[in-house]
């Protein structure tokens, strides 16, 4: 099955590369690798760094800077073939979706400076402070503030499960530089900036305190007091950071379904061979249709929720190129992406549970392992109601119910 549906990819001759590079690194950081980390609450760093030398951690960064200039189907390939092959790609796409924002909005100065050392892996870019306590899903409600002063901006607030803090050196961080109260239209006064974390952290303007997660995770609350940030290191205009953002979550969902589309190919796998060697009554379980339209079912939920999410990924590669775009057409495709592919591989989790049955709950089937992290997707970077209510309104043009 691995090869069977990537196939109907149709990839390219150097998108077959990066997909068999992929599995020749996952193959010597296998399941028991992941589980290890896993009991540890470990951060995957020898697999980040082989991934860095592999030049695969910054597929988005332009030539001119050192990178290979690709897009968001080669970013997509990485992280589905990771999970499909039994890891968690989660540090990886915090960076990919990150660097598709910094390539398009960031200034010359902000370029030069930063991308270069990206593509060499001498720094990681992997943690976006977006999320606070009292604004959820409601973006427009931040309200971490940046104020002018001189040649800087002072950055105060409250941020939460922001990941990757303590392992990343850059953080996009999303803050009003107008308060809500003083705009015209509630998307406008808010703005991005370039943070040096190594820098900021020791100085105490930014205080990390991880979050306990069910499962292996690096997330943080974080306080910002008086952080201190130059001018240039402002994503494009001041006030516009909301239209930079929906650059950062469209890229963002289809990663995510793409994460989700390996998870459930790995379940898929998994249920596959488990219920041909499981003998119970003389006989493979595998034989009875109990077992067998269950995991039939998925799979063809699964081979359709691929299609779109390609598809999606291929129309941001697209508009990327030729700098046109229907915001709506691209606002639906990585909406239905998402959700399609995390409730497909939600449903793939809950078979291969229902297979396995007791063996589901050991540590070394790693289904319960898997079953855990895919179940976040459900959840964020966006609720699957959010996403219901998103298409509702935007798309189908029924009343906004928020």
């Amino acid at each position: 099955m691995k090869s069977g549906l990537a196939e109907t990819k149709q990839l390219s001759e150097q998108q077959r590369l990066i997909v068999e590079s992929v599995e020749e690194l996952c193959s010597k950081f296998d399941d028991r690798y992941w589980r290890e980390l896993d009991s540890k609450g470990s951060y995957p760093e020898e697999f980040l760094k082989s991934i860095e030398r592999l030049g695969l951690a910054a597929l988005p960064v332009p030539e001119e800077y050192g990178g290979p200039s690709l897009g968001l189907r080669e970013a997509y390939l990485v992280l589905e073939n990771i999970n499909l092959n039994g890891g968690n790609s989660q540090p990886l796409h915090g960076q990919y979706y990150l660097l598709f924002n910094l390539t398009k909005f960031a200034s010359p100065t902000l370029k030069e400076k930063y991308l270069t050392r990206l593509a060499r892996g001498e720094m990681r870019l992997q943690s976006f402070a977006l999320t606070e306590p009292d604004a959820g899903s409601d973006t427009t409600r931040i309200s971490t503030s940046a104020k002018k002063k001189g040649g800087e901006y002072e950055i105060n607030g409250h941020k939460i499960f922001i990941s990757r803090v303590m392992q990343s050196d850059l953080m996009l961080i999303a803050a009003r530089t107008t308060p809500y109260e003083e705009v015209n239209k509630k998307t406008e006064g808010i703005s991005l900036f370039l943070v040096d974390l190594r820098d900021a952290i020791s100085k105490g303007q930014i205080e990390a305190k991880q979050i306990r997660t069910i499962f292996n995770s690096q997330t943080y609350e974080l306080y910002i007091r008086s952080l201190m940030i130059p001018e240039e290191n402002m994503v494009g205009e001041e006030g516009r950071g909301f239209r930079y953002l929906l650059d950062v979550l469209n890229p963002e969902r289809i990663l995510i379904s793409a994460e989700c589309i390996g998870d459930a190919k790995w379940f898929v796998n998994k249920c596959v061979n488990y219920a041909n060697s499981r003998v119970v009554f003389q006989r493979p379980i595998g034989v009875n249709q109990g077992v067998q339209f269950p995991i039939a079912s998925v799979y063809s939920e699964l081979v359709a929720a691929e299609a779109l999410s390609w598809q999606a990924a291929g129309y941001y590669d697209e508009y990327s190129r030729k700098g046109r775009i229907d915001e709506k057409l691209m606002g639906a495709y990585a909406n239905i992406s998402k959700y399609l592919a995390a409730e497909c591989s939600s449903k793939a989790a809950n078979v291969a549970m229902d297979i396995f049955g007791g063996y589901s709950m050991t540590r070394d089937t790693d289904v319960a392992r898997k079953m855990i992290e895919n179940r976040l997707y459900r959840v964020a970077p966006i609720s699957q109601n959010l996403v219901l209510g998103y298409l509702a309104h935007s798309v189908l043009g029924l009343p906004k119910s928020y």
